[in-house]
C-alpha cells in the first residue's frame, strides 16, 4: 500500500494552508472556501498549534451561538492534532482516521509542517491503487 508521500505528490506537491491563532473564524472559513478545503492548520512561527475544520465550525461555533467575525480561531481549534509523517502508510492513516473519527491529518517531519491529507485524499489513493492492480491482473490474465 502507498505512503503519505504518494498522496501529497499526487495532490501536486507539499502545500500548507494555515492561519495564525488570532485569525478570526470568519477569515479562516473564507480562506477555506477560496481554496476549497475542509480544514486549515493553525500555526505560528512555523510551529503547528492546531487544526480547524468545517465540523469544528458547526459544532463549536454555530451550535454555541458564537460570532465567527469576533471569535479567534484559537478558541475553537483542536490543539495538538494527531499528525502523520511522509513514511506512514495509507492503511495506517485510514486506521487513525477511523479510530479517532477524524477526516484530516496534518503531515509533519519533526517540527516542520509539510501539508495535510483528508479522508477524500486517502479514498482517491486507494481507488487509484486498486484500478492499477486490476489493470495489471487483467493484462496478466490476457497474456
Amino acid at each position: 500500500m502507498g505512503k503519505v508521500k504518494d498522496i501529497l505528490d499526487a495532490k501536486g506537491g507539499f502545500v500548507v494552508y494555515s492561519v495564525t491563532p488570532s485569525t478570526t473564524v470568519y477569515s479562516a472559513i473564507e480562506q477555506m472556501s477560496q481554496k476549497n478545503i475542509g480544514g486549515i492548520l493553525i500555526a505560528e512561527n512555523d510551529m503547528l498549534l492546531g487544526i480547524f475544520t468545517e465540523r469544528d465550525y458547526a459544532r463549536k461555533l454555530i451550535l454555541k451561538g458564537k460570532s465567527s467575525k469576533e471569535t479567534p480561531i484559537s478558541d475553537l481549534m483542536t490543539a495538538n492534532p494527531i499528525t502523520v509523517s511522509l513514511s506512514n502508510t495509507v492503511e495506517e492513516c485510514m486506521q487513525i482516521m477511523s479510530d479517532k473519527h477524524i477526516r484530516h491529518l496534518p503531515v509533519t517531519e519533526g517540527s516542520k509542517i509539510l501539508g495535510m491529507i483528508s479522508i477524500g485524499d486517502v479514498v482517491t489513493h486507494v481507488i487509484q491503487e486498486q484500478k492499477s492492480i486490476i489493470q495489471h491482473l487483467e493484462s496478466y490474465i490476457s497474456q
